[in-house]
């Protein structure tokens, strides 16, 4: 019997923005009543059915690196960015400025050293090529923004009508939830369906770097290294 595929995703934000309770959500499906502070990184793992309902169905693990955000670990923590299959950028819909950090973390993240991209001892607002970074990368994303149910109404209505900047700029989906409601994820809800959606786009794009080095795929998938085992950013095991 053949083992179970597995991927990597880093569950990446500031420090205090929910990360722990989302992953927790996401793994178990079910509120985190107390949730604690994150040093290093801690692990949850969810098994997933890769295009349920087709032909090409099969269980996959998908490995959630919750890493710490708080700045004393910013000089260590790289070392929990390599390898990755996928990305969830995390804020604090109640805190603009962790949503405008998100720029900064992936700055962080796809560094070619996994450390020390910014200089200062806080994320100030960045701005990316964007080509840069995903034309040759292509590692899928997803943002969430967390504590949904601390926004009044008036605030909910006038949000909505913007997605995160930083969803638009990668062509990433955008989830809004509150991790206290179990419910959040559940099964059949479009914010469901999103998730389902972002884990079955990591599978595929993990699928195509191991198998699609040959002359046909190269011409869908453009990277800059010449085999999966020389990639920095990619789990091929």
């Amino acid at each position: 019997m053949s083992s179970i595929e597995r991927v990597r995703i880093l569950v990446v934000g500031d420090s205090g923005v929910g990360k722990t309770c989302l992953t927790h959500l996401i793994a178990h499906n079910e509120s985190l009543t107390h949730p604690g502070w994150t040093v290093g990184c801690s692990v949850e793992v969810k098994l997933h059915e890769y295009k349920e309902g087709t032909p090409q169905q099969k269980q996959c693990f998908i490995e959630l690196y919750d890493v710490g955000g708080s700045l004393i670990h910013k000089s260590s923590r790289g070392v929990f960015y390599n390898p990755t299959n996928g990305i969830i950028l995390v804020h604090d819909l109640t805190n603009r400025k962790s949503q405008e950090n998100l720029s900064g973390w992936l700055m962080e993240i796809l560094n070619k050293d996994g450390k020390d991209t910014l200089k200062s001892t806080s994320f100030d607002t960045v701005d990316f090529d964007t080509e840069q970074f995903f034309g040759s990368t292509q590692i899928p994303i997803l943002v969430i923004g967390t504590k949904l149910d601390l926004l009044d109404e008036k605030r909910r209505k006038r949000n909505s009508q913007n997605s995160t900047g930083i969803a638009e700029q990668c062509g990433a989906e955008e989830i809004w939830l509150s991790c206290r409601n179990s419910r959040s994820l559940a099964p059949g809800t479009t914010d469901a369906v999103k998730l389902v959606r972002f884990f079955d786009k990591v599978i595929e794009k993990k699928q195509i770097i191991r198998e699609g080095f040959n002359t046909s795929d190269r011409r869908r998938f453009v990277s800059p290294y010449t085999s999966p085992e020389q990639s920095p950013l990619i789990c091929s095991d």
